[in-house]
């Protein structure tokens, strides 16, 4: 499985943060734009990590590296947008209090078909996230090793 390492947002959470999803029997690739100096620093730690950002100039680059991939894990950032506006398997990390967009009390988006959606609980942490997406990322590759 070839999935996008979530792009962290500015404010949100580091790469290093997602590290228990590097665990996974998975392919993973960076899709961030200009990554943070620790978050380049976590991608030279972990060579397993495609690292393609100084090929992704534009949307146009970004667009045609999601096509090759079997899904994107993002924070909300452009390339949610981008990814779901593709109609690429997505599933988004959301704070507790997400843009109105996203709306509340739900796993999906009415605009993005395509899109999973993990939120914050009350805690407003993002541990608790990405152990659910773990989770639902081994569950998806066991499927798929399976050839279902």
């Amino acid at each position: 499985m070839r999935a996008a390492s979530p792009e962290p947002c500015a404010n949100s959470l580091s790469l290093r943060a997602l590290a228990p999803l590097f665990d996974c029997d998975a392919t993973f690739v960076s899709v961030q734009k200009d990554p943070r100096p620790d978050d380049k620093a976590f991608l030279r730690e972990r060579p397993g990590i495609g690292d393609l950002s100084e090929h992704l100039t534009d949307f146009g680059a970004t667009a045609a590296l999601m096509a090759c991939l079997d899904l994107v894990i993002t924070v909300d950032t452009s390339v949610a947008h981008l990814a779901g506006g593709l109609a690429r398997p997505t599933w988004i990390l959301l704070p507790y209090t997400p843009d109105y967009r996203w709306l509340l009390d739900r796993d999906d988006s009415p605009w993005y078909p395509t899109m999973r959606l993990f939120r914050q609980d009350a805690s407003r942490s993002y541990a608790g996230v990405i152990e659910r997406i773990r989770g639902e990322l081994q569950t998806k590759i066991a499927a798929r090793s399976r050839g279902k």
